[in-house]
């Protein structure tokens, strides 16, 4: 048995650095952006051997490592669109609800307060 096969495992969140809460496709991330596995090693603090291991069974199980990472990467979009598309009706039905009485002050002072940084940062709202 080679080091890799008792540094990476399979979890319920996948490929897995054993005892740690890294993926490989955390890895992943960095090794699609060029990144030097030193630079990955230090970013994720991961030992020599973890990041080597990791490096090897990458490289030694390329097309079944990038086919997993790109499943993750779709999931994970699927679940970001969810939650932005959630949040806009959510928000948006906060933002129909009728203002309690007493707080106007307040909501002067916010409405102040957004439409300076809007004019600082630029209107990031929908």
């Amino acid at each position: 048995m080679n080091n890799s096969q008792t540094t990476i495992v399979r979890d319920s969140r996948g490929l897995s650095i054993a005892g740690t809460r890294i993926t490989l496709y955390d890895v992943m991330d960095y090794v699609t952006e060029n990144w030097p596995p030193e630079l990955v090693q230090y970013w994720l603090n991961l030992t020599d051997r973890q990041i080597k291991d990791a490096m090897d069974y990458i490289e030694n199980n390329r097309a079944e490592v990038e086919a997993e990472y790109r499943l993750v990467l779709k999931q994970a979009e699927e679940i970001r669109q969810y939650w932005e598309d959630h949040n806009r009706e959510h928000f948006a039905k906060i933002r129909e609800m009728p203002r309690r009485p007493g707080k106007e002050g307040l909501w002067m002072k916010l409405k102040a307060e957004k439409t300076k940084l809007e004019q600082e940062y630029g209107n990031y709202s929908d």
